[in-house]
């Protein structure tokens, strides 16, 4: 039954019940959206070939994250016309089952990386994260050469994998026990490097 004009005219006075009335309907409607998603995000399978990062990897995301490279690096392909020429593929949610928190994003000041795997050498990596001008010269990406002088840290990756394991990622206890040993004498560096070069590289191919 539609309001009447002084209900109306009471709430819209009324500065608190407004505010509370506008709050339980956003919340409704952010449950709408939600909740089903959640259930969604439950069923999804990952893509043939998609596993669990390996322990180098998963350092090198780590590292990925804490020097917030996706705040200029999408990992999402939209299906766009002209982003499925440039890029490959439209993003599929079974590439990122195992991401916590995915790293799609929606700003580029870099490109998208979500194809980056095997597009350039360890070398090129290497170089490019150390100084990007040195080989893309109108780069406006900073340059990260500590990530070289820092060694990966065994220890808290082995934690890491044990916690991903405690929320559903299929771990074996053979990967969490080979974990310290995967990253010995590994820098930051190498490990985000191999964590570069392998996003995109179980997804579908053609645009």
């Amino acid at each position: 039954m539609p309001m009447s004009n002084h209900a109306h005219e009471k709430v819209e006075k009324n500065v608190g019940l407004m505010a509370m009335l506008i709050a339980v309907a956003v919340s409704f409607g952010g449950l709408a959206e939600i909740v089903p998603l959640m259930h969604q995000a439950e069923a999804i399978e990952p893509l043939p070939g998609v596993k669990p990062y390996p322990a180098l990897e998963l350092a090198g995301r780590d590292v990925y994250v804490r020097e917030g490279c996706y705040n200029c690096h999408s990992q999402m392909v939209r299906t766009l016309r002209f982003e499925t020429e440039r890029y490959g593929h439209y993003s599929l949610a079974g590439e990122s089952v195992y991401d916590h928190p995915f790293q799609w994003g929606s700003k580029r000041t870099g490109p998208d990386l979500a194809r980056v795997g095997g597009r350039y050498s360890d070398d090129w990596h290497r170089v490019h994260l150390n100084q990007p001008r040195d080989v893309v010269p109108e780069s406006n990406m900073p340059g990260f050469p500590w990530l070289a002088e820092n060694s990966v840290d065994g220890a808290t990756i082995t934690r890491h994998m044990k916690a991903l394991r405690a929320i559903g990622d299929p771990y074996t206890d053979a990967d969490i026990a080979g974990a310290a040993a995967a990253v010995d004498g590994k820098t930051e560096l190498d490990a985000v490097i191999a964590y570069l070069q392998d996003l995109g590289k179980h997804a579908p191919r053609g645009g």
